[in-house]
């Protein structure tokens, strides 16, 4: 087989021959390589047709080019991937090694308090404890706390409080102060956020983060103190001043105001005083605290409809780290005042794990994410022409907006109408700044077609049911809640001008997957509803609707996971400022038990709806015999744009429309509860396809009859453990009908990965779209054995995903699935070590 040589000059034939090729040959073949690494025969001899320099090379000879070239590519690929996780991995070391010297001197102080109060027992007078075992960060606050220091508003008594802040900081990020214990479900390790953990048993509720992120410590400074651009739930941070210290550090005054996540509680609000240093060592540190009466600082006068929490002290430890990147420690430690929210909500301010997953661990990914970002090159553009910090942007945008609509702030130019002790809520904004957005479309010349925007949104409390589960269902099956007519009238306000450019490609809905962070889940996707809406300018003829929607905390795993479906209409040509109202559900987790669910379930929510004989879902019991009871709160909020003379007559729909949507999904939440049986719940199930347990154990049977060894390398027998690992299998695996057009049935998650999109949009993909020329003459060539023979095993070549780009793999098997009656019910496909090219 040929070999390759330094710098691609030489190749090398089978008689042992090699080939000199010259730079100007090398440069071309170079370029042509970046168009095709893996060119057909026909490609091969068309480029040596098209290109002169290269005519007097055979063709075998650019095949093997493009061969050693391939593998050339491979290999550095492969040495890039081994550096940086031997990077990250003596990155985690050092961290574990920290938090393994923590632990060490708190169990050293747990021992002297014990062997003190011991002894303190026997003999009253000894004196107090010895403090020598704390961390030596600690020190400091000691002897600021003994000296009496300033405490007013001047800059000496802000410092004061600026210096006694940092030094309770780094007590909680490096020291004992608190007392913490691993974030359930989290793990530290090479492929993991970071070390995560949570607070046990103090003031308030507090988590921590420590971990290696890409980027320099000024750049992660910067990051984390622009708080609304990770933080969710963050509406604004005003700075009130800034005062420069001797030291080159700088104290800021600031005010803080929190979305509420619910329409059942009050938003919060915050007076911070934020310090910024750099230590000895040259770390970067950023520490806040509120500002209290009982400092005798400045003050803020407080807020109306806010509720004043408290933020403990709390900040980020930035470190660089040895070959770039930085090392970076995170406390968050707040009083949400829980007390100011009803009883069954209470949970959500008192949980130290939600604190660490919505705020602590959202700033981790945010920096993971943004230093993804800088290190990508134009590989990273989606299909649209978009990078991933546009489209982060947009589902900024898309958050924000919905916050705004679930809160409706008064200053923003909301007002209820109504009673307001209904059990949907409708408020209007008539405001300049948000009809501006609205109606930003039509500044070309076209008449604004909205006055008011007008919204309807309630809340409800779920009992057992997995957030996770239940949002996946709103957003895989729309057609059980939603209303042609109501997302017809949604878009409405959405006017199509004239314009050139046009979202193509979408095969009934496209997913655009954001930039994926570890342990966490979002993605944006556009949905095409064909035909609902009426174009402007005849009213018979209808035209498609194009919703833009945003799925976030669809992880079942992740612990307190917020989980939301955002969508809002958008114009054809779908500009970066498109006007959007956004709309969708919210479903936050109250309790801390953990649902454990079936895959089942988690894979094929119309298959574990269907009905039994006796009229009890298939869903109804958990596979373990055991019952949960967990309960979460759900938040809905809907926008019109409409005129303002139709405000009455589209306040009565909207609240109908509500109420109706409330009702379906507590009909849904029913069947999906696995403590409940619901014999009135009559959802559809795919039709011709089995269960996805026993479609899996269809699959590995016939795998092991026709290739005679397993294809998981797990020895389970149970047909849930088998549908686990062969949904979690690294290789892509998916099946097809047995149609004269053959589509998609089925895939598992590296399948979807491969095809980008999901189980339900996975059954307009025909296998005949995902192959090229030649993958498609090998198909029609190797189909007939699998008809006969039972199975085929294809050569490695390339296909498409459902959004066009082109994935290479290795090599593919595919054979027939035969079921209980051995007929033939589909055929699998398994496509190994598949990448995208």
């Amino acid at each position: 087989m040929a070999m390759s040589c330094k710098d691609g000059k030489l190749g090398c034939l089978d008689n042992g021959k090699y080939v000199r090729y010259t730079p100007e040959q090398v440069e071309a073949l170079e370029r042509l390589y970046h168009e095709c690494p893996k060119p057909s025969s026909i490609r091969r001899q068309q480029l040596i047709r098209e290109c002169p320099i290269l005519s007097n090379i055979e063709p075998k000879q650019i095949k093997v080019w493009f061969q050693n070239r391939r593998c050339r590519e491979k290999q550095r690929k492969e040495a890039s991937r081994l550096q940086a996780v031997n990077r990250k991995l003596t990155a985690m070391n050092k961290l574990l090694m920290e938090e393994n010297d923590r632990l060490q001197k708190q169990v050293s102080q747990l021992v002297h308090e014990n062997s003190y109060f011991r002894q303190h027992t026997h003999n009253p007078s000894l004196p107090a404890k010895d403090t020598s075992c704390e961390s030596v960060v600690t020190s400091g606050q000691h002897q600021l706390a003994s000296q009496n220091p300033p405490r007013d508003a001047s800059p000496a008594g802000l410092l004061s409080i600026a210096e006694e802040t940092l030094a309770e900081f780094l007590s909680k990020a490096t020291g004992t102060a608190v007392e913490w214990v691993q974030m359930p479900g989290m793990k530290p390790g090479p492929d993991s956020i970071g070390i995560i953990a949570i607070s046990h048993g103090c003031t308030g509720v507090a988590a921590r983060a420590c971990g290696l992120v890409g980027l320099e410590p000024t750049r992660v400074a910067e990051i984390v103190k622009d708080r609304p651009l990770w933080f969710r739930e963050c509406r604004a941070v005003d700075v009130m001043n800034v005062l420069p210290t001797a030291n080159g550090g700088t104290i800021e005054l600031l005010y803080m105001q929190l979305y509420a996540p619910t329409t059942l509680a009050p938003p919060r609000d915050f007076w911070l005083l934020r310090y910024t240093s750099v230590l000895e060592d040259g770390s970067l540190v950023v520490c806040e605290r509120s500002l209290k009466s009982t400092q005798n600082g400045p003050s803020m006068p407080l807020v109306q409809h806010f509720v004043r929490a408290e933020m403990l002290p709390s900040g980020y430890l930035i470190r660089p780290c040895d070959g770039g990147g930085s090392i970076i420690h995170i406390v968050d430690h707040m009083d949400l005042e829980a007390c100011s929210v009803p009883e069954v909500l209470r949970p959500l301010y008192e949980s130290p794990k939600v604190l660490a997953q919505k705020t602590t661990m959202a700033v981790l990914r945010q920096l993971k994410q943004i230093a993804q970002e800088v290190t990508q090159t134009n590989s990273s553009v989606n299909g649209w022409g978009r990078r991933p910090a546009a489209l982060r942007a947009l589902s900024q945008r898309l958050s924000r907006g919905f916050n705004e609509a679930v809160n409706g702030f008064t200053d923003e130019g909301w007002s209820v109408i109504g009673d307001s002790m209904d059990d949907v809520t409708i408020t209007v904004n008539s405001s300049p700044d948000k009809l501006m957005g609205v109606n930003l479309t039509f500044s070309n010349g076209f008449a604004p077609v909205s006055s008011v925007v007008l919204c309807a949104k309630a809340s409800m409390l779920l009992q057992n049911v997995p957030p996770a589960i239940l949002l996946r269902f709103l957003r895989e099956h729309r057609s059980e809640w939603a209303d042609n007519n109501i997302d017809a009238y949604l878009a409405a306000a959405v006017k199509v001008g004239p314009c050139s450019a046009r979202v193509g490609g979408f095969g009934g809905q496209v997913i655009l997957p954001l930039a994926h962070t570890i342990e966490h889940e979002e993605f944006m996707e556009v949905i095409k509803l064909e035909g609902l809406g009426h174009s402007p300018e005849d009213a018979i003829v209808p035209r498609d609707i194009f919703l833009l929607q945003l799925c976030s905390g669809m992880d079942e795993s992740a612990v307190g996971t917020c989980a939301e479906l955002i969508f809002a209409p958008i114009d054809a040509s779908f500009a970066d400022d498109a006007p959007l109202l956004p709309s969708g559900f919210r479903i936050i987790p109250l309790d801390s038990a953990k649902e454990i669910s079936s895959p089942n379930r988690t894979l094929d929510l119309a298959s574990a709806l269907e009905i039994g004989s006796a009229g009890t879902t298939k869903a109804s019991t958990d596979q373990s015999g055991n019952s949960t009871c967990a309960r979460s709160v759900m938040t809905i909020a809907f926008e019109f744009g409409i005129e303002s003379h139709m405000q009455e007559h589209v306040a009565s729909m909207a609240r109908q429309y509500v109420r109706g949507i409330i009702s379906s999904v507590q009909r849904v939440a029913l069947a999906l509860s696995p403590s409940h049986i619901s014999s009135q719940v009559g959802l559809r199930t795919p039709l011709g396809t089995p269960e996805a347990q026993t479609l899996a154990r269809w699959i590995c049977q016939s795998y092991r009859c026709y290739m005679g060894v397993e294809l998981l390398k797990s020895n389970s027998e149970g047909n849930e453990s088998v549908l686990k690992n062969l949904w979690h299998h690294t290789d892509a695996i998916i099946c097809c009908s047995m149609k004269a057009l053959p589509v998609f049935t089925f895939a598992n998650q590296a399948g979807l990965d491969m095809l980008e999109t999901t189980l339900v949009a996975l059954q307009d993909i025909s296998l005949e779209k995902i192959f090229d020329e030649n993958g498609k003459k090998t198909l029609c060539s190797e189909f007939p054995q699998i008809m006969q023979q039972g199975f085929a095993c294809l050569q490695g070549g390339i296909c498409l995903s459902s959004m066009g780009r082109p994935v290479s793999y290795e090599r593919a098997v595919a054979w027939k699935v035969l079921n209980e009656e051995e007929n033939a019910h589909c055929i699998c496909f398994v496509f190994i070590n598949w990448s995208f090219v």
